[in-house]
């Protein structure tokens, strides 16, 4: 008897069939600028920006183990970003958009090896503190417009059709470009090893891992990520003001929609921000009791549910959209014949 074979496999039909409705999804939403209305774009923009920097802190939390609290430092360089590219060197205000997050990856590469001496809470202070330094900085520069802040001429100027649509498709592009890129990350020898630093940093560095390069490049990716987010915002609202680009109120949304979504996965930060939401336009009226909705909420996730929505459903069900995980698949041949039905068999066939 044959002994049975084994493959590693990622993907499998589901995974495939969950493709080809992500494509038609995204092509569904890259064809809102051709009918649907300014206010609505506008809105969506919103939305997107929530989803990838849901992403990106999620790729610093939930898989490198990195709790920071002062990611609103690199959404704040990115906004001012776009207005010193855009404006001051005059390149086209799409073009900064990406240029930007390069700016605040650049700003955070002296920075990370200087965080990664903190441990745990310390850590998150820290984050905190430079968010903080950074946003005292700019707001005392007179040529970044002192606490006034600045508006983005050179966005401005664009015809408003041309502003909206391309701020809305680049808004699109973000939010699917920054799943992507975790996806592809966790399936890379990257991935692998920021799943072993979460698990267990000690582990993985006795193992091999280089622990420092590893978070040193989530850490750049997030930084890059934000910065993008940020000049994203600054593009649909054209006004950049320290108080609000540096607001850690931009951490406390990633926080909140990671919790409610699902920590260390892709598919949480996704339903984490339609959550969020759906809450923000619909409670957002009522002020203060919108924001204590919204911490009753976190805080019974946290609680009944540590794992998040879609952690929840990953275990109850055992359901991955994202194929990131290696699946040993046993594969058993077929049993051969035996000589006593081959030799019954063949009479019958010439008999036929």
């Amino acid at each position: 008897m044959n002994a049975p074979d084994f493959r590693v496999a990622r993907s499998t039909r589901m995974h495939r069939y969950v493709l080809v409705v992500g494509v038609l999804i995204v092509a569904v939403l890259a064809s809102f600028p051709l009918w649907a209305q300014v206010s609505f774009l506008r809105t969506m923009v919103t939305f997107f920006t929530l989803v990838a920097l849901a992403q990106m802190w999620n790729l610093l939390g939930g898989y490198a183990g990195l709790i920071s609290v002062g990611q609103q430092a690199y959404i704040g360089l990115g906004a001012y970003g776009l207005w010193l590219i855009g404006d001051v060197i005059g390149l086209h205000p799409f073009v900064a958009v990406i240029l930007a997050g390069v700016l605040a990856a650049a700003v955070a590469l002296p920075v990370a090896p200087l965080m990664f001496r903190l441990r745990g809470g310390y850590f998150a202070i820290g984050t905190w503190v430079v968010a903080e330094v950074v946003r005292l900085v700019v707001s005392n520069i007179q040529a970044t417009g002192g606490g006034s802040g600045k508006t983005v001429i050179s966005a401005a100027r664009l015809p408003i059709d041309t502003r909206i649509n391309g701020t809305y498709l680049l808004a699109l592009f973000v939010a699917v470009g920054s799943i992507l890129l975790v996806y592809f990350l966790l399936r890379s020898r990257l991935g692998l090893a920021l799943t072993a630093i979460r698990d267990n940093q000690l582990a993985a560095q006795s193992s091999g891992v280089n622990v420092f390069r590893a978070k040193l490049y989530v850490y750049l990716i997030s930084a890059f990520g934000c910065g993008v987010v940020g000049a994203v915002v600054a593009m649909n609202l054209l006004r950049i003001q320290p108080a609000a680009a540096f607001s850690i109120n931009w951490t406390a949304y990633a926080l909140f929609i990671v919790v409610i979504g699902g920590l260390g996965t892709i598919e949480g930060p996704i339903i984490g921000a339609v959550i969020y939401f759906t809450l923000l336009q619909s409670l957002s009226q009522y002020g203060t009791t919108y924001m204590l909705l919204l911490g009753v909420i976190a805080v019974v996730m946290a609680t009944k549910a540590p794992r998040g929505i879609w952690g929840f459903i990953a275990k109850r069900w055992d359901l991955h959209l994202f194929p990131v995980r290696r699946r040993l698949v046993l594969e058993v041949p077929p049993k051969p014949e035996s000589p006593a039905a081959a030799g019954a068999s063949g009479p019958v066939a010439e008999a036929s």
